[in-house]
């Protein structure tokens, strides 16, 4: 069952967080290509929202080629959907919090070199 986490509280429009987590599930194993997700009337009751916010996050995956869907049966995983989800993850970690991160750390006086030895025992650390 899908475990979506929302943060009301957070920028981020709901649907976006929904669609997030739909994603997330998908690159967990949760949901598998060719596989049914959650009904978008399942998701609205399950988070006690606005049945279109549901329909709007299971719409921007549709578009986005990670569901598609049988009409009158549901949504489902795209093949390849795994593949889709993780480039754009790819990019969107590139062009967004990396480019944060070095604007931020140049900012402060560090160099290639220290950020470099930051990110290697950061990593180690987590190992």
């Amino acid at each position: 069952m899908i475990k979506i986490k929302i943060n009301y509280s957070s920028n981020t429009p709901l649907f976006i967080q929904i669609a997030q987590a739909i994603e997330d599930d998908i690159i967990s194993g949760i949901y598998k290509e060719d596989e049914m997700i959650i009904s978008t009337t399942q998701l609205s009751k399950l988070l006690n929202i606005n049945p279109t916010t549901a329909v709007k996050a299971v719409g921007l995956l549709n578009e986005e080629n990670i569901l598609y869907k049988k009409r009158g049966v549901g949504m489902f995983v795209s093949k390849g959907a795994l593949e889709i989800i993780m480039e754009k993850r790819k990019n969107e970690f590139f062009n967004k919090k990396v480019k944060e991160f070095l604007d931020e750390a140049f900012k402060i006086g560090l160099n290639t070199n220290q950020i470099i030895e930051i990110l290697r025992k950061e990593s180690e650390n987590r190992k």
